[in-house]
């Protein structure tokens, strides 16, 4: 990975594929991208080198049997390339001044289990590793759209963070049963816990569309840099 700028805060950003239904929501993504940009401050991607969970076709929503696809691979269309992007394996947090998890379906396949386990699921040791060495240096940390529910609170919900996915009844009833505690939010806002410095705003999983999702995100990303003072 090359050397970030040492003048302006770097932001990490995780991947888990691309494409709303079997990776990344590529909406929050380019959202999230150029929400940090927008604050002055640098990304770099980083994504699991391991095989997607399974290949939907986008047109139709079914599986499609072409054979497999790499997380990293397919998260690099995201990140136009390999110069921004590295082996989740590689993250460190003392090289970066915040954390953030856009949404899609590759949260709850490919960087955990819950959209086989639910509120039982076990995020990969990657992803909670990463959650855990940023929180653990109090270094902020912001989850969009379902990954609140996939990643945050099976690995922080024990400290009883709060977090956001909307106003899903299901959802936020797993997120609470893994200890943490949901609250209702609208697409345009965030739900700010500034005791464990997590940040976190529905995007997609309330929608309508991409000007309130990206409404929603630009706040989640300006307040994570704020707390990351």
């Amino acid at each position: 990975m090359n050397k970030l700028k040492e003048t302006k805060k770097n932001v990490a950003v995780v991947l888990s594929g691309c494409g709303v239904f079997d990776g990344t929501e590529i909406h929050e993504a380019v959202l999230t991208l150029l929400a940090i940009e927008e604050e002055d401050a640098n990304w770099h991607c980083f994504a699991p080198k391991i095989d997607q969970m399974h290949v939907i076709n986008h047109n139709t929503g079914e599986e499609d049997n072409v054979g497999t696809r790499n997380v990293l691979s397919e998260s690099s269309r995201i990140s136009r390339g390999s110069e921004k992007l590295s082996e989740l394996s590689e993250y460190d947090p003392e090289d970066f001044d915040c954390l953030i998890f856009p949404g899609g379906f590759g949260s709850a396949k490919n960087l955990s289990d819950f959209a086989i386990k639910g509120h039982e699921a076990t995020p990969l040791d990657s992803v909670s590793l990463a959650v855990r060495s940023t929180h653990a240096l109090g270094k902020p940390i912001g989850f969009i759209c379902i990954s609140p529910a996939c990643i945050g609170a099976p690995i922080l919900g024990s400290l009883g963070v709060s977090l956001t996915i909307g106003n899903d009844p299901d959802t936020a009833s797993a997120i609470n049963a893994c200890g943490a505690a949901h609250l209702d939010c609208s697409v345009e806002d965030i739900v700010v816990d500034k005791e464990n410095k997590i940040v976190s705003t529905p995007a997609y999983m309330l929608g309508p569309g991409i000007r309130q999702v990206r409404t929603g995100i630009s706040k989640l990303v300006a307040e994570v840099l704020v707390l990351a003072d």
